[in-house]
């Protein structure tokens, strides 16, 4: 997949193109959707296929004060987008500037005269341009003007609701681990690093790490069966684990730490920088001040029952139906 990281990057020859236009926060099933629709067409008409995004998220430039957590930076949504299959990404920094553009400016300059747009694909909710005039009735009378076609798609439901971005941000603030894997289509993970000045040294051995000070999204506070995975590519390994978001209140102070305990550890290379993947699958229960440590140790035992009878009963059905395959 190609990456563009601003207009000026686009080649004079890219296109035609068939495009689609988000922040795909989450890149959740509804995103997954419209994008496979993308490259499908594109595919079927020998062109390219182009997801448009913006770095940083518009609403952290308009309204500035705004605290809202991603559900997927900017690296790791490019990593998810990759897998769709599409063919490139232009990511539009954007600026105040850029936020006084009209709809006919961007619609002229981005989708006709840089991209070479045929066909654009959005969502029945859309809006662009200068404190978003214009929605999907605009882009279809400016698609006229300019050449490309739009074809506009209801919202996806699942179980009765809507898949999007901020009901998915709503069930991870919740906790809610398998309501966001069914609405993400694959178990919520966040990227980071070690926490510094904790003595990792080029062989740690010790089987609880703590995550370096994560600013996005995290799920809500409490304890989860979770994955992480040390390092990345060939190299990488991937522990079962438990984890605890949140205070720690049982030992006096409140300090916030993002702590998993790797379950089938051995010793590892591991420094500050080495990439970790944490990958959230069950909520086991919230966070409780124990009265002693002594109390806390007995419950972190069997939360960690818990956990290992949850990696037994997946190793078992993987295996089950990996057997039961032609």
């Amino acid at each position: 997949m190609q990456i563009f990281r601003q207009l000026a990057d686009v080649p004079s020859d890219f296109g035609p193109s068939i495009a689609t236009i988000g922040n795909f926060d989450g890149v959740h099933c509804g995103h997954q959707w419209v994008i496979a629709e993308v490259v499908v067409q594109a595919r079927s008409l020998g062109i390219r296929s182009i997801a448009i995004t913006f770095d940083p998220h518009p609403a952290r430039v308009i309204r500035p004060e705004s605290t809202q957590p991603l559900i997927t930076p900017l690296p790791q949504k490019l990593h998810l987008l990759a897998e769709t299959g599409v063919d490139a990404v232009l990511v539009i920094p954007f600026t105040n500037e850029l936020s006084r553009m009209t709809a006919r400016t961007f619609a002229t300059e981005v989708l006709a005269h840089t991209l070479h747009v045929t066909h654009l694909h959005e969502g029945e909710d859309f809006r662009f341009g200068y404190q978003a005039e214009a929605g999907v009735e605009s882009l279809e009378v400016l698609g006229r003007e300019l050449g490309f076609g739009v074809r506009v798609y209801a919202p996806r439901h699942l179980r009765g609701e809507t898949i999007s971005s901020s009901r998915v941000r709503q069930m991870i603030a919740e906790g809610d681990m398998n309501h966001v894997r069914a609405l993400l289509g694959r178990s919520f993970a966040i990227c980071s690093t070690p926490a510094s000045g904790r003595g990792y040294g080029t062989r740690y051995t010790v089987p609880t790490i703590n995550l370096a000070r994560y600013t996005e999204l995290l799920p809500a506070n409490g304890v989860y069966i979770t994955t992480l995975t040390v390092g990345e590519g060939a190299s990488s390994e991937t522990f079962d684990a438990v984890t605890n978001v949140g205070n720690r209140p049982t030992f006096g102070a409140d300090s916030f730490t993002v702590e998993s305990h790797l379950l089938n550890f051995h010793p590892i290379d591991l420094n500050e920088d080495t990439p970790l993947t944490l990958t959230f699958l069950r909520r086991l229960r919230a966070e409780i001040r124990w009265p002693n440590p002594e109390a806390l140790k007995e419950q972190i035992g069997r939360d960690v029952a818990k956990a290992k009878r949850y990696f037994n009963i997946c190793r078992v059905v993987g295996s089950k139906l990996h057997s039961a395959r032609p």
